[in-house]
């Protein structure tokens, strides 16, 4: 039997994947029937607004969710490896060694009694026990050197709440590429920062990486997707509505929310009225029938609320979930 090459496996594959909120009161899903592949040095962007499910989902890649949330369906693969049917063992030895977050609260992620220094070599000591103490203090300033923290030789021994939010995100980045992962998460990394930090933080994020990482960049901002990504995942109320090249889906948007998405952002005051998205997100615990975003969708039909549309393809490598895709010459452009 011929064997398969790790190198030819999809880096991340997800496949059906289900999440659900079971508590006391009621049970329901937040993530249906998820899919996608991520490659080798990708730059996919997972856009929505706030309270989609995409937060959650980056979560699950690295198994960091726990109950209420829990997994009822489908498979996430790491290089081909079940993430179910790792043990704990391995699990560990992925999240920090293989695959990394970055999350949107520093201040919350970080050990408030613990320097940044010992915090990066404890990542250090984790996944390379053969590195020496010296060592993994050396490698701690160059990695602060790397994300350009100013002073690392003496910031190594500052602890969180002495750095500015901006230094604080620089210090996880710094911790996620400590053990050259090959997939980074970054869940909202500039959340909070003034737009000259947010700008520096990405720049930061885009140069330190090596050219086979994969960085999955979770965010509300379509703004920051067009130089910080190669393709774009739109995701809304727990599913994938559009996927494709960014410089597709920017240009021709095939998916109502993504046209609305990109309608309201600021800059597009510059040009025309700033528009805004009718309705309210929905709630995960009643959700509508059909199209989720039937409610709130200028161009719905009677069938979109009843019929959930699946993604389909557009073109080469562009799919959207919209049932105007589904009529004779029909388009959501």
């Amino acid at each position: 039997m011929r064997e398969i090459s790790m190198t030819s496996l999809p880096l991340l594959s997800v496949s059906g994947l289900r999440l659900e909120i079971d508590n006391a009161e009621n049970r329901y899903p937040i993530v249906n029937g998820v899919d996608f592949d991520i490659s080798r040095g990708e730059r996919v962007a997972i856009v929505g607004e706030s309270g989609s499910g995409k937060s959650l989902l980056g979560m699950s890649l690295l198994d960091l969710s726990r109950p209420p949330i829990i997994q009822t369906g489908g498979t996430i693969r790491h290089q081909g490896e079940d993430l179910a049917g790792m043990s704990e063992r391995e699990r560990q030895a992925l999240r920090g060694g293989r695959a990394a977050m970055i999350f949107q609260d520093p201040m919350s992620a970080l050990n408030p009694v613990m320097t940044i220094g010992a915090q990066i070599e404890e990542c250090l000591e984790a996944h390379q026990p053969q590195m020496k103490r010296r060592e993994r203090r050396t490698r701690a300033r160059q990695l602060l050197d790397l994300v350009r923290v100013p002073a690392a030789a003496t910031r190594v021994h500052s602890y969180p709440h002495e750095l500015s939010g901006g230094l604080r995100q620089r210090v996880l980045i710094a911790m996620a590429l400590a053990n050259d992962p090959k997939l980074i998460v970054a869940d909202e990394p500039t959340t909070a920062l003034d737009v000259t930090v947010q700008s520096q933080i990405m720049a930061v994020l885009r140069r330190t990486r090596s050219a086979d990482t994969a960085i999955i960049l979770i965010t509300h901002d379509m703004g920051l997707v067009a130089e910080n990504a190669d393709r774009v995942i739109v995701f809304y109320a727990g599913r994938i509505v559009e996927d494709g090249p960014v410089s597709a889906v920017l240009a021709t948007p095939q998916h109502p929310y993504t046209r609305a998405l990109l309608a309201s952002q600021p800059e597009e005051a510059l040009t025309g009225a700033l528009q805004t998205i009718s309705g309210e997100p929905p709630d995960f615990r009643r959700l509508p029938s059909g199209c989720a975003f039937h409610p709130r969708c200028k161009q719905r039909m009677p069938e979109c609320s009843s019929a959930t549309p699946p993604l389909m393809p557009i073109k080469s490598g562009h799919r959207a979930a919209c049932l105007l895709h589904g009529k004779s010459g029909g388009t959501a452009a």
